[in-house]
């Protein structure tokens, strides 16, 4: 017998909500979700355990933080969002250059040989991609303040077999000081011992890519305005003394995790000095 009547509404879940209930998952990194009441969608970038609050980044790269929990969709479907379950230490299987990661492998005693670059930035980018590497090598970074006195530097050094120098220097272009210091060098009595190598870039800043500062480009900065202050200053960041160029580089050096945040350009010239000071 057909029921005219239709089931019996109150042996259903009348009070389910149209989207169904909410489920529990953990806010991954990369997923992308959406808060109901602001209509916000956004990948997870950020999860803050302690505080208890969720990072979203939209497609124009602009971030908003909101409380962990309910409130969210994922795909449509209604999600509560939790701090990730936090997991035991792994060890990386790769280094910041790509590397093959070897743990447990005890820094090698420094050789002779050595890598010059013109500052304490460069030096500090070196460390960051490059450290592991180097420290398996034995080999040691130094840095110059610049490289207008490197002849000098190389005369008190006395390269020789085994001895070898490889220098990394910024701008190095045709025409500019740089190459004419680099060519003086080549064809000197060191010149055989002694690789110099350059990337394009006015300064080592503009070796981290500018996508992984999420900006399109660097800005271009007129020949009349010390170039690190003009992109501090077109950055809206403080620039009148030392310390806010300081921190300025620190918050650039905060976006390079590996080598992909680094322009190709660069990562070639560092890999062939490495090359070249710890061949046999």
């Amino acid at each position: 017998m057909n029921d005219r009547y239709g089931s019996d509404v109150l042996n259903t879940d009348w009070k389910m909500p149209p989207r169904g209930r909410a489920v529990e998952i953990q806010a991954d990194l990369g997923l992308v979700v959406e808060e109901v009441t602001t209509d916000w969608c956004g990948e997870i970038v950020k999860v803050e355990r302690d505080l208890g609050t969720v990072t979203l980044e939209d497609r124009r790269n602009v971030r908003r933080t909101f409380p962990l929990g309910p409130g969210f969709l994922l795909e449509g479907v209604p999600v509560i969002l939790q701090a990730p379950t936090k997991a035991g230490p792994t060890r990386p299987t790769r280094t910041a250059s790509g590397s093959v990661a070897v743990p447990g492998t005890k820094a090698r005693v420094a050789r002779a040989s050595r890598i010059f670059v013109e500052g304490r930035h460069d030096a500090e980018l070196v460390e960051k991609v490059w450290g592991d590497d180097l420290r398996i090598e034995g080999v040691v970074v130094e840095y110059l303040d610049g490289i207008d006195d490197l002849g000098e530097h190389l005369r008190d050094f006395r390269p020789g077999p085994g001895r070898r120098v490889g220098v990394l220097v910024d701008h190095l272009v045709p025409g500019s000081k740089e190459s004419r210091i680099a060519q003086a060098v080549s064809k000197g009595p060191n010149g055989a011992h002694v690789l110099i190598v350059g990337h394009p870039y006015v300064d080592v800043w503009q070796a981290v890519k500018a996508s992984s500062l999420g900006i399109r480009e660097w800005p271009v900065i007129p020949r009349n305005i010390e170039w690190k202050r003009g992109v501090c200053q077109a950055f809206g960041w403080p620039h009148r003394t030392q310390a806010d160029i300081a921190l300025a580089w620190k918050r650039i050096l905060s976006k390079v995790s590996t080598y992909s945040d680094l322009e190709p350009a660069f990562l070639g010239r560092v890999e062939e000095l490495i090359d070249f000071v710890s061949a046999p």
